[in-house]
């Protein structure tokens, strides 16, 4: 992961085609910093060991141990501060590459329509290509280009919403790095992670990147009209999605026939419905 990568430490990212500091950045948004909110992601250390006496007698050796997420944590705290405030759902979306997230998202939206609507922040290391694609599908878009960055942080999600009209979204959906590593590690503020599994990457994914599919509320097996041609065993997917995700929800669909996307369009639109009683429970 990144601790092991390095991935996570210095460089700047584009966010809507601006330049943006990664250690320099500040959070706008007029907002209460409360977190009632606890994550199950993993806490990221890194342990030093320091030199206290360099002479030749009897060296003292003192453990660091620095919580390298902290930061990070923060800016989560943040920015789920500012969904409840505007009252959203937000869903982080994860995957490998090529899962169909954009494909996925761009049918949603359409579906959802006019009964909520929806807002998307893309990661990608380089070009825009899944946000102009969700453009033309009609949805708000911001995009950050993270160059060698492997996974999005939450003080750029923090800056991705100063360019999205909040109060114009009811589902705000982040469209993570395609990667099923690094992005396990950091929560981003988000209510719900959603990790995709298509049928044409193996029924062993789960078994494979443990971590990123332990931290799923719900899993989603992709491109099910797929599966005859893929020779995907559902019956081995499902057994190690429950060993590896077996808290979460799995939900089986095809965005390009429609099978079984009325249980996700039911799925995102009970957990709105929720986080609305939930606003209105705390006002």
């Amino acid at each position: 992961m990144c601790k092991e990568c390095g991935c996570g430490f210095g460089g700047d990212v584009q966010i809507g085609g601006t330049p943006m500091e990664r250690d320099g950045h500040s959070h706008s948004h007029g907002h209460s910093h409360a977190h009632d909110h606890d994550h199950h992601h993993s806490a990221l250390t890194l342990n030093h060991n320091l030199t206290l006496n360099p002479s030749p007698t009897p060296r003292q050796i003192l453990n660091v141990t620095t919580a390298l997420l902290d930061k990070n944590t923060r800016a989560a705290a943040r920015n789920r501060a500012c969904f409840a405030a505007k009252k959203l759902l937000v869903l982080n979306v994860l995957s490998s590459p090529g899962s169909g997230k954009t494909t996925l998202l761009q049918k949603t939206a359409a579906l959802l329509r006019p009964d909520l609507r929806l807002g998307v922040i893309v990661g990608d290391l380089a070009t825009d290509n899944d946000a102009a694609r969700l453009r033309e599908a009609g949805v708000p878009v911001v995009q950050i280009t993270t160059g060698t960055l492997c996974h999005l942080e939450a003080d750029m999600i923090a800056k991705a919403l100063d360019e999205l009209n909040l109060d114009e979204i009811d589902v705000l959906i982040i469209e993570n790095v395609g990667n099923l590593v690094c992005p396990a590690d950091f929560d981003l503020g988000e209510h719900l992670r959603v990790v995709l599994l298509s049928v044409t990457e193996g029924e062993d994914k789960p078994l494979k990147y443990q971590p990123m599919f332990h931290s799923a509320d719900v899993a989603i097996i992709t491109k099910t009209d797929l599966s005859a041609a893929a020779e995907f065993d559902r019956a081995k997917a499902l057994a190690n999605l429950n060993r590896v995700s077996h808290h979460a929800q799995v939900l089986e669909l095809s965005a390009r026939s429609g099978e079984g996307m009325s249980a996700w369009l039911k799925f995102i639109k009970d957990h709105r419905e929720a986080k609305k009683r939930e606003h209105i429970k705390a006002h």
